[in-house]
């Protein structure tokens, strides 16, 4: 028997990286995975190698219609959604005093504002269901800031707050609303964030006090475990992954 037995989870940007690590994990703990992503195709292939039950759906959670239609075809398949995992997200690194205002609208609609269209489409059925567990992924940029990431940290620190808010608002429905934050993590967007420049690599591994880079299922542990009855009695928490990089 696994802990997520029975569940049905939807686990957003689950095409590849860290979305896919969690996909895996969920799956390997019993759930249902329904992976969407950007690129249905990624998505579709996370869903394959899944196996069982598992969808793949294309999904921009950056366009509400879009979400919204993902999570009525996942109601009518399923009958019940049990966990949210708000993995999307997307940066562009470089002075926010060079930044160009366009990329800060991609940034902010599909780091915050996708939060929102999944939030807004997936809380009233927990609620109706009587629960549910919800894991937002947000940065450690959004808790200490990060150089080159000004409008992600923003984007992320709004994450952060929402959380915390939903968790208040939603505790009465036993809907459990945390946060998980991965520090630097080796996967193929922080290769195209960091020019896959070996340097800046070594440096941040430098700092890390595990010495080394996450790895995705260093976060998809956390995440399963929020996902799970075993975290009932935590809600609104802001939990870094991140080797010791920020402590608080």
């Amino acid at each position: 028997m696994g802990r997520m037995d029975e569940r049905i989870a939807i686990v957003t940007g689950a095409g590849r990286g860290i979305g896919r690590g969690i996909a895996e994990k969920l799956a390997a703990e019993g759930a249902t995975v329904v992976a969407t992503d950007v690129d249905g195709d990624t998505a579709r292939d996370t869903a394959a190698a899944l196996g069982g039950s598992a969808v793949g759906l294309a999904t921009d959670v950056a366009d509400r219609a879009s979400v919204d239609e993902t999570v009525a075809d996942v109601r009518a398949r399923f009958g019940r959604i049990d966990v949210l995992v708000n993995n999307a997200g997307w940066d562009k690194a470089g002075p926010f005093v060079d930044s160009d205002p366009a990329d800060w609208d991609k940034v902010i609609r599909i780091n915050l504002y996708g939060v929102l269209h999944t939030s807004k489409a997936v809380l009233p059925i927990m609620a109706e269901q009587g629960g549910g567990r919800v894991v937002n992924l947000a940065s450690d940029a959004g808790r200490v800031g990060s150089s080159g990431e000004a409008v992600y940290s923003a984007a992320k620190g709004g994450v952060i707050a929402f959380t915390k808010t939903c968790a208040r608002e939603m505790a009465r429905h036993r809907i459990g609303v945390n946060c998980v934050c991965p520090g630097p993590t080796d996967t193929a967007l922080f290769a195209e964030f960091a020019g896959d420049d070996p340097k800046l690599r070594e440096a941040l591994t430098r700092a890390i006090p595990l010495r080394r880079l996450a790895q995705p299922e260093d976060l998809a542990g956390a995440v399963a475990f929020l996902a799970s009855d075993e975290a009932a009695y935590i809600t609104g928490q802001t939990l870094s992954v991140s080797g010791g990089l920020t402590m608080s």
